[in-house]
């Protein structure tokens, strides 16, 4: 195309824009879309500012370049974006080191042991190791230090033996009193002996 059809189809669109403008009204505001906006603000970015307000545009000059300001800034985040988003994982020998810290230490909270950790120069939040330990589905220090009486039961069942007396009548009619243990861990009785008069010396 030579410079005289370009200077006529400038001068056909430039009076195309003028008679849409009319009918539009001065109150009326174009509405561009997204694409729309980037394909002008690269098109026209390399013009000055003083030849952009020369121009025949339905748009102000600093409108241009606030759409192309907008989309270096979005090119620019878009390439500087983490490949994973938020925070990082914690390293695995951390982890480890908090579990068996806990397992170790029953009575230990979430804090104690970030304190731990800072004393050793690891780096990590309370409430990292606090998410640490409820992954790991263990309970708050408190109901891990506490111990149940069946609990207690099941972990001295094979040293802690239940002793008590039974009283009985013979056959002849005289009232004993047995003096019987059983083992939590078999389930067996034991009989040490009977007599009439349970005292404390006998029972020694």
């Amino acid at each position: 195309m030579g410079d005289r059809d370009k200077d006529v189809e400038i001068l056909a669109l430039r009076h195309q824009i003028t008679v849409l403008e009319r009918q539009l009204g001065a109150d009326t505001r174009v509405r561009f879309a997204p694409e729309d906006r980037a394909f002008l603000a690269a098109l026209l970015t390399s013009l000055s500012r003083e030849f952009l307000r020369r121009l025949r545009l339905l748009i102000q000059p600093d409108t241009v370049l606030r759409w192309h300001r907008d989309l270096t800034r979005r090119r620019h985040a878009r390439t500087c974006w983490p490949k994973r988003r938020g925070r990082p994982p914690t390293v695995r020998s951390i982890r480890v080191l908090i579990l068996r810290l806990v397992r170790e230490n029953p009575s230990w909270g979430y804090r104690r042991v970030h304190g731990e950790l800072t004393t050793l120069g690891i780096k990590v939040a309370p409430s990292t190791v606090w998410e640490i330990l409820k992954q790991a589905g263990l309970d708050p220090a408190p109901e891990r230090a506490s111990t149940t009486w069946v609990d207690f039961l099941r972990l001295q069942a094979d040293t802690l033996p239940a002793a008590d007396f039974i009283e009985t009548i013979t056959l002849n009619g005289q009232r004993q009193y047995i003096l019987a243990v059983i083992e939590h861990a078999t389930r067996r009785v034991r009989v040490l002996g009977t007599t009439a008069h349970p005292s404390a010396s006998w029972v020694i």
